[in-house]
């Protein structure tokens, strides 16, 4: 079985490599570090991607329970061998397959967070029963509920993920995505591992089906970030003209923003601030930091730094969305006269 699963892989492997499609040179010519940096920045930067892989891990780690511990259900519980363990699966798998088919219909009367809980809570519930069953029949209806509601979050999560990244950085936060979705069903495999050889099968049932309904609770406190009225779309800004050369490997790059603003609208540009202090790090900067000029209460710099001539042009270019412009935006409103910008590129001193 494992020989035949390894075949199958390297067969999609040589399709994926040989697809012109999909096998050619890609349309970035970004480069891997940086661009890896700047996913990572993007990731950290944006609360609606860390609230969606909170939630992710929250049902994660208690849900893998089931998966790891499926295979002592069929030997102990059901007195199963092989051949049961694989049918006890395929009723997880059935279950995620039909429940595909009927999403779109509960997206229609539920909205994300509400889907979530329920999900949620059902998959709890089937903890519970499949821990305490002996009947095969019952475990096995059980089991295509769980693959249900297994499908129902992973499938709402993934969606509003996907709707939420920008075309830009949409491969690296998935793949961050991924990493949770995975790391979570390990670590939670290792977790119930410790638990069900320490305390039981059925407790290590129990504890993870109250872990998994604790977390829906949740759902109260961090729900799912608003996102209707964001503008996804990219915009592209004008580009900085420079005096002077720049390779796009020179840096790093420091920007630096001055606004004047009145006494009046000191805490209406403080709050404008700080939305744009967290856009500035999802395009590609580094460091960011406000000043006061200690002589001129009305004057306020803004600097960020960006690790290169080529980062920084790729905020102006394709990573910018209408969302952040509408932050850019309100913070220079409120400055008169309107704001002055500078670029400063690294300057060499001799040793």
């Amino acid at each position: 079985m494992f020989a035949l699963n390894t075949a199958t892989l390297l067969l999609y492997a040589i399709v994926v490599a040989f697809h012109p499609r999909l096998g050619g040179t890609p349309q970035s010519s970004e480069r891997f570090l940086p661009g890896l940096r700047a996913g990572s920045r993007y990731v950290r930067n944006a609360p609606v991607v860390r609230r969606i892989l909170l939630r992710a891990a929250l049902f994660l780690v208690p849900g893998s329970c089931l998966w790891a511990l499926l295979p002592l259900v069929a030997t102990t519980r059901l007195a199963l061998g092989a051949g049961g363990y694989g049918l006890l699966l395929g009723a997880l798998g059935v279950g995620a397959v039909g429940g595909a088919f009927t999403l779109p219909q509960v997206r229609a009367r539920l909205s994300a967070n509400a889907m979530v809980a329920a999900a949620s809570l059902i998959y709890a519930a089937a903890l519970v029963v499949t821990a305490l069953s002996r009947n095969l029949v019952l475990t096995l209806l059980v089991l295509l509920v769980a693959g249900v509601a297994w499908i129902a979050f992973l499938a709402n999560v993934n969606a509003a993920l996907q709707l939420f990244l920008p075309r830009w950085v949409r491969a690296r936060g998935l793949a961050v995505y991924q990493m949770v979705l995975f790391g979570g069903q390990a670590a939670g495999a290792l977790i119930w591992g410790a638990v069900a050889g320490t305390a039981g099968l059925v407790p290590a049932f129990l504890v993870s089906a109250v872990v998994m309904a604790g977390g829906a609770a949740t759902i109260w406190f961090w729900p799912f970030h608003q996102i209707a009225n964001m503008d996804r779309s990219l915009v592209r800004w004008p580009e900085p003209q420079l005096l002077i050369s720049a390779d796009r490997g020179d840096g790093p790059v420091l920007v630096r923003t001055t606004y004047t603003i009145a006494t009046d609208k000191e805490e209406q540009f403080r709050q404008a601030m700080a939305r744009l202090r967290r856009s500035r790090p999802r395009t590609g900067a580094t460091d960011w930091a406000l000043y006061r000029d200690g002589q001129n209460p009305r004057l306020f710099v803004e600097l960020f730094a960006v690790p290169s001539w080529e980062e920084h042009l790729r905020q102006h270019r394709d990573r910018q969305t209408g969302t952040d412009l509408e932050y850019h935006d309100a913070a220079a409103a409120l400055s008169d006269p309107p704001p002055q910008t500078e670029h400063y590129l690294a300057a060499t001193v001799p040793e």
